[in-house]
């Protein structure tokens, strides 16, 4: 469960993501430079230690390009992911917060790993409150599911060396991604989301089984599911 502070945060998350998304090379030709991005939503995953927040956001570029942002937020800096971070911020209740590209974290991939293969599912959020309300439960804008079968346990990546990038592709036509291989598996990110047809779905190709799966996104505009990463065992 993720549970959500009501705090300010400096800078804000878009405003980070406007100064380190221009220098990706997968970015390239889904914006102009510095521009700050429009959020189309997000959705989160546990850290079963409780201590990394990891939060995937969907934004939208000036020319429509929805771009998937995957952030781990830590209290202390990351061994080995300085090439990672996105950037600092200060939160009012949590205090400074290191901000990773989530493909560099050890963390995220995990979770990604866990909920892709099925054995893992999106956190449910919860709002803190104050006073008789208390805490209350948040519908994510983003909604996800793996299509994988329950098959091997997945692997836990526990530093950053254990994880390769063996993969970054992006071009002005919109198939930008990641690959990344971490013990017995390749997991590929769409970094330019692909929403074929407008409101229609891309599920023919991501049937899960015990080999691997994809992960499946819908929200508001984009009711029918979309893929937003795969799972394959090597």
């Amino acid at each position: 469960m993720a549970v959500i502070h009501r705090a300010e945060i400096r800078p804000t998350k878009l405003e980070l993501l406007g100064d380190w998304l221009p220098k990706q090379t997968w970015f390239a030709g889904a914006g102009a430079p510095g521009e700050k991005p429009a959020s189309v939503g997000a959705y989160r995953f546990d850290d079963p230690r409780g201590e990394v927040g990891i939060e995937t956001l969907l934004v939208r570029t000036a020319d429509g390009q929805v771009v998937q942002v995957p952030l781990t937020y830590r209290g202390a800096p990351l061994a080995g992911g300085e090439p990672f971070l996105v950037g600092t911020m200060d939160h009012s209740v949590l205090g400074r917060r290191w901000v990773y590209d989530g493909c560099g974290d050890p963390v995220y991939l995990s979770a990604l790993a866990a909920v892709v293969l099925g054995h893992a599912v999106q956190a449910e959020e919860l709002v803190e409150g104050s006073g008789a309300d208390g805490p209350q439960r948040r519908t994510p804008t983003v909604s996800v599911v793996g299509t994988g079968t329950r098959g091997a346990t997945p692997p836990v990546v526990e530093a950053v060396e254990d994880a390769n990038a063996v993969g970054e592709q992006g071009d002005a036509g919109g198939s930008g991604r990641t690959v990344v291989r971490i013990p017995g598996l390749e997991l590929t990110i769409f970094r330019l989301v692909d929403l074929p047809g407008g409101d229609t779905g891309d599920t023919d190709r991501t049937d899960g089984d015990d080999q691997g799966g994809a992960l499946l996104g819908a929200w508001t505009d984009q009711t029918r599911p979309v893929r937003l990463a795969t799972a394959r065992r090597i």
